[in-house]
């Protein structure tokens, strides 16, 4: 008896279904995954962030993208819907049609008990690999608790962690946020 093999996708054939599917699939060399529904609290505190970044970048050459929009990351033959991104390329100063970016300089994934293992290793290293991304935030859903990973040149990446009350600077972007904003409307106490 030989074990059940799954189907390798090429990038076209995964890119056809995305198009066609009512169903979100995250790609990784050549294997699709399906994406997880979230939660109210998950919403909330991704339409948050994309809201809080997009009125303060209001009037510059950058855009914010929500989790209908994908990241290529072709070093790894992946696609990924991130929660947040935002890209700031003069080529991309306003929103078009296309469903793919590949130069963001910020991604955010709001963390889920599902995906938070994938979004903390392999997310986080296919990212890092990508030149224009500075900064990678993962933003906790169950207490008030935002991580960053920032590009410090040549030299490597260095880990900043916020707690309540703090203010969350994004230098990729020349903005700063209060933690407790990410929050507002949910149930997640400043504790």
């Amino acid at each position: 008896m030989h074990p059940a093999q799954r189907p390798v996708f090429t990038e076209a054939d995964y890119l056809a279904l995305e198009e066609k599917g009512e169903v979100r699939h995250e790609f990784v060399a050549g294997e699709v995954y399906a994406m997880a529904g979230g939660s109210q609290r998950h919403n909330r505190i991704t339409l948050n962030a994309a809201s809080l970044l997009l009125s303060r970048l209001k009037g510059r050459p950058c855009q914010v993208f929500m989790s209908d929009v994908q990241l290529h990351v072709a070093r790894d033959q992946a696609y990924y819907y991130p929660d947040v991104m935002v890209t700031c390329s003069q080529e991309r100063q306003a929103a078009n049609e296309a469903t793919v970016v590949d130069d963001p300089v910020l991604v955010m994934e709001v963390l889920s008990p599902s995906t938070e293992n994938i979004d903390r290793r392999e997310k986080l290293a296919a990212y890092r690999r990508l030149p224009s991304v500075q900064e990678y935030v993962l933003v906790s859903q169950d207490r008030h608790f935002v991580e960053i990973y920032r590009r410090q040149g040549e030299i490597g990446w260095v880990y900043l962690a916020h707690e309540p009350g703090d203010t969350v600077a994004f230098t990729s972007l020349g903005i700063e946020l209060p933690i407790a904003e990410l929050y507002a409307g949910t149930d997640v106490a400043a504790v």
